[in-house]
């Protein structure tokens, strides 16, 4: 059972920009940064991508939560071939959903012919893979562990 959105996700290509924006001038505070080289493959099976890499920061304002992603790889793309949105492409990447169990809730939704890059993938502090709506956009099914 799906029991509430945990964040947005924001693909920019000036960190330093977005941060002076949500965080300076908003009012939201860092909570976390993650930074990843393109040797992680467990990250990339949830993004659909080859070698990411990637900083990301966490931004809290009360319960909302905006995650800011600046891609150092793979290079944007000039236009999707499939007419579906990469997630490393700039603006909104996905909605995230906090789940009690990650793998119920993808077996459920799976069966009921929704898409997804892949099973729910354990980061150790979480199990998460991201899923498509009807209209592509990417959404993401998160269980903190």
């Amino acid at each position: 059972m799906i029991s509430g959105i945990h964040h947005v996700a924001i693909s920019t290509p000036d960190l330093p920009r977005a941060l002076a924006f949500y965080r300076d001038l908003l009012g939201f505070r860092e909570v976390s940064r993650t930074t990843w080289g393109s040797d992680q493959p467990k990250i990339d099976q949830v993004m659909a991508l080859e070698g990411t890499a990637a900083t990301t920061v966490m931004l809290q304002l009360g319960a909302i939560c905006v995650e800011l992603f600046q891609f150092e790889a793979p290079p944007q793309p000039e236009a999707a071939a499939t007419g579906e949105r990469k997630v490393h492409k700039h603006g909104i990447t996905h909605l995230c959903f906090d789940v009690d169990d990650a793998e119920a809730e993808y077996q459920r939704l799976r069966a009921a012919g929704v898409r997804f890059h892949v099973p729910p993938q354990d980061f150790g502090v979480v199990r998460a893979t991201y899923g498509r709506d009807p209209d592509g956009n990417v959404f993401e099914l998160q269980q903190i562990l």
